[in-house]
Formats: C-alpha cells, sequence, structure tokens
C-alpha cells in the first residue's frame, strides 16, 4: 500500500481547506469591485488552478514513494 488511509484522509483535509480558502482570498480580494458573476468565475477559476496544483502534487508523492519502494 502506498499510502495508509488516515494519510489520504489528512491529504483530502488540507486539500479540501485549501481550496476554501483560495476561494475566499479571491471572494476578499475583489469582492464589491467586480460584478457577483465576474467573482464567481474568478472563484471557479482559481479553484480549478488550485485543484490541478493539488493533484500534481499528489501525483508527485505517490511517484516517489513507488520510488523509494515505501
Amino acid at each position: 500500500m502506498i499510502m495508509k488511509p488516515a494519510e489520504i484522509l489528512s491529504y483530502a483535509v488540507v486539500a479540501a481547506s485549501s481550496l476554501f480558502i483560495m476561494g475566499f482570498v479571491v471572494h476578499m480580494l475583489v469582492g464589491g469591485l467586480v460584478s457577483e458573476n465576474t467573482e464567481l468565475t474568478l472563484i471557479a477559476l482559481i479553484c480549478i488552478i488550485d485543484a490541478i496544483a493539488i493533484g500534481f502534487m499528489a501525483r508527485d508523492v505517490i511517484r516517489r514513494r513507488k520510488a523509494s519502494g515505501n
């Protein structure tokens, strides 16, 4: 087994909180300055980019674990 269930859970909690914080940061930066539709579009775009980055980091962890044999 590459990752233990408790480790997967902790990574999932960190990923979810990262997505929440990124969405809130966008809201705090542009909320009230642009229309609501633009704000929601920006939040979605930033959260998608963040989710892709999290996916690449998870892929890297799994790849490194396989290479080291753990």
